[in-house]
């Protein structure tokens, strides 16, 4: 029996899932963009997001859960939170979406979603890397910063963003020290049999 990791507010995740079957889940430009404006909605006011990566069958996440106390100061309303559920809202609208606009029916996505827990900042950083690096490792692209849909680029732009952006490149000491570390190829083998995805 596959052991769920709960999500428990204040704690990093990394968060990843796959189209049912290793389906498509991203079919075109559009698609990365709805789902984004749908994390947006259904994410944002549960989680910080410090890393992400939208590939054709499949995506990576890196969030801080909120406090409790930092997801009920931006609420009207003290209604009992479940974490889990906003992820599920977010995969179900989007799979509705899919579903009418691709003449589909049924499941996208595999269940339950995948999530690990990241107990330090080394961990931290390596899957920082491993999401921005993941375009690479399929043959996309030879550098992070060739693919359009991870935040690498928005990690070194300047652009208004909700991306921790500062938190991610305090980890690296500096925007050039993250530059660097993203600059040298590494072997990811442990972390993706770890992940097993």
């Amino acid at each position: 029996m596959q052991i769920i990791e709960p999500l428990e507010f204040g704690n990093y995740y990394h968060i990843y899932n796959r189209g049912i079957n290793s389906e498509n889940i991203f079919k075109e430009n559009r698609n990365h963009e709805y789902f984004l404006n749908l994390y947006g909605k259904h994410i944002n006011p549960i989680a910080e997001t410090l890393a992400w990566c939208l590939l054709k069958n499949h995506f990576h996440l890196l969030v801080r859960i909120k406090t409790l106390e930092e997801i009920q100061e931006n609420k009207n309303e003290f209604k009992k939170i479940i974490l889990h559920q906003s992820f599920g809202n977010l995969f179900n609208a989007y799979t509705k979406a899919i579903n009418k606009g691709y003449n589909r029916h049924g499941a996208l996505f595999e269940r339950p979603f995948k999530r690990k827990l990241i107990h330090n900042d080394t961990y931290l950083k390596s899957v920082i890397k491993y999401i921005h690096y993941n375009p690479v490792n399929h043959g996309f692209c030879e550098h992070p910063i060739e693919y359009p849909w991870s935040s690498y680029l928005t990690c070194i732009s300047e652009k208004p963003t909700k991306l921790k952006r500062k938190k991610v490149i305090s980890l690296f000491n500096n925007i050039e020290d993250l530059k660097t570390f993203h600059s040298k190829k590494e072997n990811f083998d442990s972390l993706e049999n770890f992940l097993s995805l």
